[in-house]
């Protein structure tokens, strides 16, 4: 298991690896993951030619998510999987295709690192990190569904409070597809649970062709809910504690509760809203 006590911001890169991973229980039915969980640069790009400030904006990771992750895992006893790079270098929640892959231009920021980048530049921060990220997850898949356990993928990310100068009022948001089994019913659990305005797809919509539900849940027939908290909520440890509590006493209800277990231990296959065979 990685020591994860060196990657909390500002972080950089001593001994690569794309991927970081927190063991779980092998009887444990969900995986929890975190696209967005770091942002360190490789030594070789130089910070994309960013400054810390940059690099410690919401445009460089999910502040606060990679912990709340980690804290879930301990509390239900699952793996979690994490990036170890920052979405600027490449990012692991959208598809090989998209055009947004490696951004140029990021909520007002120039990256000069990717400028005028050429294909074989791009295939190269495909395989040496956003693929391997995805074999790691898809290997953890495999191995539990090779021990006869249908996995819940749970992806945990977060998002800034305020928007092009426009403050979200949502704490907290479940993104999902088509694919109701988990997310709605832990959409109702954090409502009563909590009292705060949960998004239902807001401020994000959870369908996009490729991206990480969509690759390893969606055409997998597997349950998945995505987690979505406001950064201003799990800045600070006491916070990203209380959000992991709150998150694991919903799983934890759910999957103790027969009229949701049934449906979350089946592989079903239920569409996508992106049109892409699934």
């Amino acid at each position: 298991m990685e020591d994860s006590r060196d990657l909390s911001p500002p972080l950089r890169a001593q001994a690569w690896t794309s991927f970081g991973i927190q063991q779980g229980a092998a009887s444990s039915r969900i995986l929890i993951t975190c696209d967005h969980a770091t942002n360190l640069v490789p030594p070789e790009y130089g910070m994309l030619g960013l400054d810390d400030i940059q690099l410690n904006r919401h445009i460089g990771y999910d502040i606060g998510a990679l912990e709340v992750a980690q804290e879930l895992g301990r509390l239900l006893g699952a793996p979690v999987i994490w990036s170890r790079f920052s979405r600027l270098l490449i990012d692991p929640n959208r598809g090989e295709d998209d055009p947004t892959l490696i951004m140029q231009l990021s909520d007002g920021a120039i990256v000069p690192g990717n400028a005028c980048l050429d294909a074989d530049e791009r295939a190269r921060r495909i395989a040496a990190y956003h693929a391997p990220y995805h074999r790691a997850i898809a290997g953890e898949l495999d191995a539990m569904l090779a021990r006869g356990l249908v996995p819940a993928f749970v992806p945990v990310h977060s998002f800034t409070e305020c928007w092009r100068g426009v403050p979200r009022k949502w704490n907290a948001a479940i993104l999902w597809d088509q694919d109701p089994r988990l997310a709605v019913p832990v959409l109702r659990e954090l409502r009563e649970r909590t009292g705060l305005t949960i998004g239902d797809n807001e401020p994000y919509a959870g369908h996009l062709k490729n991206d990480s539900v969509h690759r390893h849940a969606t055409l997998r027939g597997l349950p998945n809910a995505l987690i979505e908290i406001r950064q201003d909520q799990i800045r600070e440890a006491k916070g990203q504690r209380e959000w992991a509590g709150i998150i694991a006493g919903c799983l934890t209800a759910i999957f103790a509760e027969p009229e949701s277990a049934g449906p979350l231990a089946r592989v079903e296959f239920l569409g996508s809203k992106t049109g892409a065979k699934s």
